[in-house]
């Protein structure tokens, strides 16, 4: 039964597949206009009523006959009568018989209870709403195969229409797939998953107007999601079956399609989300989407999207798309399509894209990703510099009011973007990992904002200074002490494996997990190895790397690791025990002209408040006696 192989087939063709074998035919029901948001229209919608449906006052004022008004000026005041001349009249008032214009109220000056007088006259039908201005009875308000927006209601109401007949919603079964998973919960044991793909998938069905059916966990059998897939089909206009669609030992669901309808499809030429699976059963598609999450979202969207907007005879929207500068080179393959997930930020007024991990697992790619990168087939990819279009995910004047923090991983960015939000909820602070050494390269080629280091300088004793004067020397730079923080050992509870030094990392049996090459934490490591004369060669794990301080921490609180290095709140927040190594500054870098934007000192604010510190300083580990101090700038009399 296993099929060792998938095909290439690129992604437009295999799109064009599915909707030439598809024709949906959609039920029509009426539902009350007032719940119709969003809802697609089954017909052309006519007006009922006209609105208005009389002449009616645009105005606050009195109506008139025009032709009592002519010649009236400020040398020929005219005088009214009431009731014979003129009415009062407010706006919305019907026009009483015999009238044909309206003057407004400023423009009339009270002689008497009886009189009046002007001193301009009017035009037949000034000021006057006529029947239909708005809504003409018999006419169109909304065209069939329309998604109706909060304008249309009120027209539709307008035009008499309490009820409007849309399209239902194609349903859409959800059947995820998996012996290892489980329901979402707070206790996962080894060797569980927990399913978070069908509410990813449900929540982007409902935002494209589709109505989601979640089916629950089917394991690995085939008889069982066989089973499941014919149930769905009973209510559903859709089904997909996420997970078991590549072409491993126990991936089940080309042959389940196979066996009950037809396979269109399995694999496209694109990276990542390949391992897809296309096909129609009773006449109705079914879609095998990968289990790695990116993968999957992609696929949702190429496929599970496209059909429902096709269920409607809807165009899909565009996303905005810019030109962005590629900060570092992407290196692509013949014959595939890349998809890179890329950040964004705005520099003097240009935009720069950065890559983000290209692992079809990592779920936040997608959460930190500001836009989509496409590469063609026969590209082999993009140097640094490169001018590219990339679609956003995000708003394009959000990305503009990002401030890019890249550099060491620590928790304070997280705190900074809190505060900055509740200063000025228009302002955003994104953050990235490449390490104290990746940060300062970020901040030389003009591709963040600010970059937090913590790099330790063996022969000085101190922290960050030196590395500065040694990469910045042709940029105007500022290093703002940010917090101390204490680095020691992760250990499990307790401390079964004893361990207090670097020599302790050379018994045998003990794992260790690094951090990357160029990260701060790694440097301090290396110089306690010098220091006590202990070869990394020895030390089982050296190699292997982590990019933040909580993967430290969540490898030793996993087992996969006996003890790594990192600091105290990322201890404290896997529960595991924290032994202490050395206090370590931890400073911000920045150019001189963002330090002194408004976004820099806004930034600066937030550093210096009471609240950042009380914050900080409640994780544990932190001290911000010094934090928002200059500690170095390459013009000092400048700041």
């Amino acid at each position: 039964m296993r099929k060792i192989y998938l095909e290439d087939t690129p992604l437009n063709e295999a799109q064009r597949r599915i909707a030439n074998r598809i024709s949906f035919q959609p039920q029509v029901e009426v539902i009350p206009t007032r719940e119709a948001l969003g809802r697609v229209t089954a017909r052309p919608i006519y007006a009922k009523v006209s609105m208005p449906n009389f002449h009616a006052s645009a105005m606050d004022g009195i109506a008139v006959k025009a032709e009592t008004t002519y010649g009236a000026d400020e040398q020929h005041p005219v005088r009214l009568r009431h009731l014979v001349d003129y009415v009062e009249v407010d706006t919305g008032d019907p026009i009483p018989n015999g009238f044909d214009a309206v003057i407004m109220i400023e423009n009339v000056h009270q002689i008497d209870e009886e009189t009046i007088e002007i001193l301009e006259a009017v035009a037949p039908w000034q000021h006057i709403r006529p029947i239909g201005e708005d809504v003409v009875i018999g006419e169109v308000i909304v065209p069939d195969r329309h998604r109706l927006r909060p304008v249309d209601l009120g027209a539709l109401l307008a035009g008499g229409n309490v009820t409007v007949p849309v399209f239902r919603k194609p349903r859409v079964a959800i059947i995820p797939t998996g012996t290892e998973l489980i329901e979402p919960s707070e206790n996962v044991a080894e060797g569980q998953i927990i399913e978070f793909n069908g509410t990813v998938f449900a929540a982007y069905l409902k935002e494209w107007g589709a109505e989601p059916v979640y089916h629950g966990i089917v394991q690995d059998d085939y008889e069982m999601i066989k089973r499941a897939v014919k149930t769905a089909l009973q209510g559903a206009d859709m089904v997909l079956l996420n997970a078991g669609s590549s072409a491993g030992r126990e991936d089940f669901t080309v042959h389940v399609v196979e066996e009950l309808g037809e396979v269109l499809t399995h694999g496209v030429a694109t990276r990542p989300g390949k391992p897809v699976v296309v096909g129609v059963i009773e006449e109705k598609p079914v879609i095998g989407l990968p289990g790695y999450p990116v993968s999957a979202y992609l696929n949702l969207e190429w496929f599970a999207r496209s059909l429902v907007y096709h269920y409607y005879g809807l165009l899909q929207p565009e996303r905005q798309r810019i030109k962005a500068t590629v900060g570092r080179r992407i290196v692509s393959v013949m014959g595939a399509e890349d998809f890179i997930r890329v950040t964004i930020g705005c520099m003097d007024g240009q935009f720069i894209a950065n890559p983000l991990t290209r692992s079809a697992g990592v779920t936040m790619s997608m959460v930190r990703a500001d836009g989509l990168l496409r590469i063609p087939p026969g590209n082999l990819g993009y140097e640094q510099g490169e001018v590219v279009e990339v679609e956003l995910y995000r708003p394009v004047e959000q990305i503009q009011n990002t401030i890019v923090s890249t550099g060491s991983h620590d928790l304070s960015m997280d705190v900074l973007h809190s505060l900055l939000r509740k200063k000025n909820p228009e302002r955003f602070l994104v953050s990235s990992h490449v390490g104290s050494m990746g940060g300062i390269l970020a901040i030389q080629k003009g591709e963040a904002h600010i970059a937090g280091v913590h790099l330790f300088d063996e022969e000085s004793g101190e922290y960050n200074q030196s590395y500065v004067e040694k990469y910045m020397k042709d940029k105007e730079v500022v290093l703002v002490q940010l917090v101390y923080r204490q680095q020691g050992w992760f250990v499990k509870k307790g401390n079964p494996l004893g361990i207090s030094s670097v020599h302790d990392l050379t018994k045998p049996g003990i794992t260790y997990i690094n951090r990357q090459r160029g990260a701060g934490t790694r440097l301090l490591f290396d110089y306690l190895l010098k220091q006590e004369a202990v070869d990394r060669d020895g030390i089982y794990g050296y190699s292997r790397e982590a990019v933040s301080h909580l993967s430290v921490a969540a490898a030793v609180a996993g087992g996969t690791a006996d003890v790594g290095l990192g600091i105290y709140s990322a201890a404290a927040a896997m529960d595991l025990d924290f032994i202490p190594v050395a206090e370590e500054r931890y400073d911000l870098l920045m150019t001189q002209a963002f330090y002194h934007s408004s976004r820099g000192q806004e930034l600066l604010a937030c550093i210096r408040s009471e609240a950042f510190a009380l914050e900080m300083e409640a994780l544990g580990g932190y001290s911000c006696r010094d934090s928002g101090q200059i500690v170095y700038s390459a013009a000092m009399s400048e700041i």
